[in-house]
């Protein structure tokens, strides 16, 4: 099976690590296990990255954009992603209650 490396970009891992700092602020043991399974997750795109779909927020981008949730509940975060030739680039990591992705609203 072939391989796809993945890059994270720095915006995603700007919001990675805020959500991380949030979510450790009540609880560091619950923060140190979301963060080990978000990357792990990430890391799985490596494998078959398009099974994800894509993004509702696709159309509105000139690339296209998939998404893989992660976590339960309340706790889900949306990674999206692109795959540029045959790497993976991990644009951003958003929670899932926050609006839509929009281009130009990407900080």
């Amino acid at each position: 099976m072939t391989r796809w490396p993945v890059v994270i970009q720095p915006p995603a891992a700007a919001e990675i690590e805020a959500a991380y700092v949030w979510i450790a602020e009540s609880n560091p043991a619950a923060a140190a296990t979301w963060l080990f399974g978000l990357r792990a997750a990430i890391q799985g795109l490596s494998k078959l990255p398009e099974r994800c779909p894509l993004a509702p927020e696709n159309s509105a981008f000139k690339e296209e954009i998939r998404e893989l949730i992660y976590g339960k509940r309340s706790g889900r975060y949306r990674i999206f992603f692109t795959i540029r030739a045959t790497t993976v680039h991990v644009l951003h990591v958003r929670h899932g209650a926050r609006d839509q992705l929009k281009p130009g609203s990407e900080e």
